[in-house]
């Protein structure tokens, strides 16, 4: 049992309510509420509010301080005032300013960075759960980004890739800026007949660095956390959309050109296809796809492994975005039974994908649902028959804020139009996901078990994590397990695959991890330091009899500093056992030979004042490694040309210094990026990753126009060169065109 002060909320009145052995708190009388209007009149986006019917609104003002005390007022006066019609809800922010200071803007481009931008931010929480919203953010200048919150809002919990349509404008004058958005109904899901949403609105004026929010969020969790948003009241039930479709085709056509045959290869790249949305109900949607796009004109950004095991690379496809949580957070972040990017790839090169169909959404407040299928074809110069891919998930709200999910995952080969019984992997697996009321207690409990064929001993994967964090406090625990049979085809499970290079293969091995961590946190008063952070961290592996393969220890020390410049210093005492002999850069001339290595390295990280138009974040590292020693520097530097350029340069080099016969191998990998946004629907981007550890410079240049809401035209253009005889090895172009057809 534990209890929950909270100095920043006045009034605030204590009760307990126990789920278990959860102790929760609830909120009293003092909980924020807005009542929206419904008008009849026309409203014209200018940002000014010049319609008649905003003087009748109820307004939402008295903002609190999110940053840098979450106790205070917030300094800069803000009002909100929404209303609605049969169609769209509108929204206008007055952002007014008692210190003039130029803005912090990163860019114009579309879905800009929330966190380093002053920007207003409203997010809609439409089933009154606390665990999901859709939240829009517009800047200054009127650019503007949209993001779905998963797990109620909190770390992992944004989804900035979801995209739909909305509208805004921006009005600047001597007092400040204001903004007028308008979201069709079209664009939520919610459950018809409901009238209490949850809502909240946020100011983030990073040119004076201070943030506010009409409900107040302690300062310890993020802006977006839903726990602490306000009621947001319906006079009557919102209206059902109406009929509400879109059809996506796109079309794309290019050259690509490989130099490392003989003769140079000359390969036309066209594609069409398209994809289909349909609201069976406002909270319940349909997804099509025909023949969909693989991301040509997304690349991947590169990074140095030195884990020896896979590096986990975000879905870039839009058919799997929306309500992607739903089937990609069952397990944790290296035990996914479903991982969408193992379909339609098969190391790394792409798998035509004839059709899919997605169901996914709510039933009601306490029901999610999801169900997915997609057909592949073959591939006879892989060696790849064709597959389809059946995942179904259901979710239900328990308690006040936490949930039961169960997962289904299918993989089956097909053989023509015969499906082949000894060609299969199939997952069945229960989550449960804690979020109490306060949001100081979070975790998460999974089983999920593997079915193949042959041999189904220990082919089941368990984990349990389990969080508390208070102002002053933050304190985690981890475990995991994962059998040596336990087989995800459409997963992404890295840890359980061993390279035994000297025969040339991958062996599966069962192994558990242990992973506590504790963190005090204080903030002291009358100084430049926002907060200070000591932190001790352990992670642990061991095989299936308990015998250890990696171990860490991190002691570290964060220091935060009200300009937001972040300073922090650890050391890691390492343990490393190589189950086989290994090459732990890809490049050693002999691999290390199995056997325990203990070895220790020592870090500086330091992150500079993000307000400022040049930023840079330093990561200086080394210490023994292995029987040898490495020293490591990495980090960024940027400088942005308000608000229409950015330039930066990603850089991390590691020399890796081994006795003979190994050898020193020193590894770069450099990644200028230029971004030239003249407008707020024309984007260009150009980035360089020069990186020796696959021996390869990658230039790509990127243009898009958004023409028209939600339909884009790109044009790619992307070399790629050998690092050691600078030898071209293949050059591109692709010209894809995107359009949104609402029906």
């Amino acid at each position: 049992m534990y209890r929950a002060y909270l100095r920043w909320l006045p009034g605030f009145s204590i009760g307990f309510w126990t789920a278990g052995w959860t102790t929760l708190v609830a909120q009293g009388p003092t909980e924020k509420s807005y009542r929206i209007q419904k008008i009849t009149g026309s409203c014209e986006l200018d940002g000014l509010a010049l319609e008649t019917f905003w003087q009748s609104t109820e307004v939402a003002s008295g903002f609190h301080q999110k940053f840098p005390s979450d106790s205070l007022p917030f300094s800069q006066p803000t009002e909100v005032r929404l209303a609605y019609d049969q169609k769209n809800i509108y929204l206008h922010a007055r952002c007014g300013e008692t210190v003039r200071k130029p803005y912090v803007v990163q860019s114009l481009k579309r879905d800009f960075d929330m966190w380093n931008s002053d920007c207003f931010v409203v997010y809609f929480d439409t089933y009154n759960d606390k665990t999901n919203a859709f939240c829009f953010v517009v800047n200054p200048y009127n650019a503007q980004a949209e993001i779905f919150l998963q797990n109620g809002g909190g770390f992992g919990g944004l989804e900035p890739r979801w995209d739909n349509r909305w509208f805004s404008a921006v009005h600047r004058d001597s007092l400040g800026w204001q903004a007028e958005i308008k979201i069709p109904f079209k664009t939520l899901r919610y459950k018809a007949g409901n009238t209490l949403w949850r809502v909240n609105f946020v100011r983030v004026c990073l040119n004076i660095n201070e943030e506010g929010c009409w409900s107040p969020i302690p300062v310890n969790f993020g802006r977006t956390s839903l726990a602490f948003s306000g009621r947001l009241e319906w006079p009557e039930p919102p209206p059902p959309p109406r009929f509400n479709a879109a059809l996506i085709p796109y079309a794309l056509g290019g050259l690509q050109t490989s130099f490392t045959g003989q003769p140079t290869r000359y390969q036309p790249l066209w594609g069409l296809g398209a994809d289909a949305k349909i609201s069976l109900t406002p909270s319940l949607n349909l997804d099509l796809t025909a023949n969909p796009d693989f991301s040509q004109v997304d690349v991947d950004r590169q990074i140095t492994n030195l884990t020896r095991f896979s590096l986990f690379f975000p879905e870039q496809r839009q058919f799997f975005i929306e309500n992607s949580d739903l089937f990609a957070r069952f397990g944790f972040t290296r035990i996914r039974p479903f991982f969408s990017r193992q379909i339609g790839l098969y190391n790394g090169q792409a798998v035509p994908i004839l059709g899919g169909v997605r169901l996914s959404g709510k039933v009601n407040r306490r029901w999610r649902v999801g169900a997915m299928d997609i057909q592949t074809a073959g591939r006879g110069d892989l060696n790849l028959r064709p597959q389809n891919y059946l995942v179904a998930a259901v979710q239900r709200l328990v308690f006040n804020r936490s949930n039961i999910g169960f997962i289904f995952v299918n993989r089956q080969a097909f053989e023509g139009p015969r499906l082949l019984k000894s060609d299969y992997n199939r997952i069945v697996g229960l989550d449960y996901d804690l979020a109490s009321r306060d949001n100081v207690w979070t975790g998460k409990f999974f089983f999920h078990h593997s079915l193949q064929p042959g041999t189904l001993r220990d082919a089941y994967a368990h984990a349990s994590y389990l969080g508390y964090n208070t102002r002053h406090w933050s304190i985690m625990w981890n475990h995991e397990y994962v059998g040596r049979s336990y087989t995800a085809d459409v997963g992404f499970v890295p840890r359980q695959f061993h390279l035994d290079s000297k025969n040339n293969r991958l062996v599966r091995l069962a192994y558990w991890r242990l992973e506590p961590s504790v963190a005090y946190i204080f903030y002291p008063e009358n100084s430049r330091i926002f907060s200070i952070s000591p932190q001790l961290y352990f992670n642990w592996y061991a095989d299936s009899s308990f015998s250890p393969t990696d171990a860490q220890i991190t002691p570290s020390l964060t220091i935060t500093f009200l300009n937001t410049a972040v300073f922090s210093a650890g050391f890691n005492e390492n343990f490393t056992r190589l189950l086989f002999d290994a090459d732990i850069t890809g490049k050693l001339p002999l691999p290390l030979p199995r056997g325990g290595y203990h070895y220790r390295t020592g870090f500086v990280k330091f992150e500079s004042n993000k307000r400022k138009l040049f930023t840079y974040n330093l990561n200086i590292y080394g210490g023994s490694y292995f029987n040898g020693h490495i020293l490591g520097l990495g980090g960024q530097m940027g400088y942005r040309v308000q608000p229409w350029g950015n330039f930066s340069l990603r850089f991390t080099y590691d020399d890796v210094m081994l006795p003979a016969p190994y050898g020193r191998k020193p590894l770069t990998l450099v990644g200028p990026t230029l971004e030239i946004t003249p407008r707020n629907n024309i984007f260009f981007t150009t980035f360089i990753q020069y990186n020796t550890q696959i021996s390869n410079l990658n230039v790509t240049a990127r243009l898009q126009w958004r023409f028209a809401p939600m339909s884009d035209v790109f044009l790619v253009y992307t070399d790629n060169y050998g690092t050691e005889k600078w030898d071209i090895r293949s050059r591109g172009v692709v010209l894809k065109v995107v359009y949104w057809l609402g029906l």
